[in-house]
């Protein structure tokens, strides 16, 4: 059985647990950590947590509200960090004193009672990953920082039962918003961030290869909207509106189970 829970979403800070188990034994992998090393402790204890358990970190790239305090929590709690060698190179090389692992595109490597898979994506940082979840029965996939769908992205997420997905912005409110001319165009450029219609179209091409839940992520505080993200989904899936699952900056998300 895999479990997962946003503890925090979007510019103010990214954290997702994601919880696999094997007999009576459970699995934690965090990916990204995107949060101070308190407000991390407090997210994690809200979610019944305790830093020492999570077995892995998993760093999808080095911007600052996905690496946040990884290396201090790696480092206090000896906890391994698996990144990409260009996102490891894009934060300065630091010393994880020999708890960093490097990730590999379609390189599946075992955390417990998972099995990580990452691959590459279209994304303004060094060497971006993305990755799906699996236990052997279900399959989750993790996609909350993308310009673009390549072939590449989909092909990677088939199959997955439950996808926690970027849904940025609204074009619209994006255009309307006072964000300077250039942050607009890399938010809204192939290698930014989903508008929600995108995001709704990759679900979509995903619905008939087993997708059965999505989760909003990585919602712009200034350019989107719950309402909208809810409403766009709904309508591509051809779901009920209560279906979608939003995660915010705040409070993250409930548990769900993929």
């Amino acid at each position: 059985m895999i479990r997962f829970k946003s503890l925090g979403s979007g510019s103010s800070g990214n954290a997702t647990v994601v919880q696999g188990r094997c007999d009576a034994h459970l699995t934690h992998l965090l990916v990204d950590c995107g949060l101070g090393i308190r407000q991390l402790d407090a997210r994690l204890g809200q979610a019944g947590m305790l830093a020492e358990q999570i077995d892995a970190i998993f760093i999808t790239h080095e911007h600052a509200d996905h690496i946040g305090c990884a290396r201090q929590l790696a480092l206090r709690e000896r906890i391994p960090v698996w990144m990409s060698r260009g996102t490891y190179s894009a934060i300065g090389e630091p010393d994880f004193d020999g708890l960093l692992r490097i990730a590999v595109d379609c390189v599946e490597v075992e955390v417990g009672a998972l099995r990580v898979r990452p691959f590459t994506v279209p994304h303004d940082a060094r060497e971006p990953l993305q990755l799906t979840c699996s236990d052997g029965a279900v399959r989750l996939g993790v996609l909350t920082d993308l310009g673009h769908a390549s072939s590449h992205v989909l092909d990677q997420l088939a199959g997955c039962d439950s996808l926690m997905l970027e849904c940025n912005h609204d074009p619209a409110l994006l255009a309307a918003s006072s964000y300077p001319p250039f942050l607009k165009r890399r938010v809204g450029g192939a290698w930014g961030h989903l508008a929600n219609e995108d995001a709704a179209a990759i679900a979509q091409a995903l619905l008939p290869r087993g997708l059965k839940q999505v989760m909003a992520a990585h919602l712009s505080e200034q350019n989107n909207r719950a309402d909208i993200v809810r409403r766009v989904l709904a309508t591509a899936l051809e779901w009920d509106e209560a279906a979608i699952q939003v995660a915010d900056g705040p409070n993250g998300s409930g548990w769900l189970t993929a």
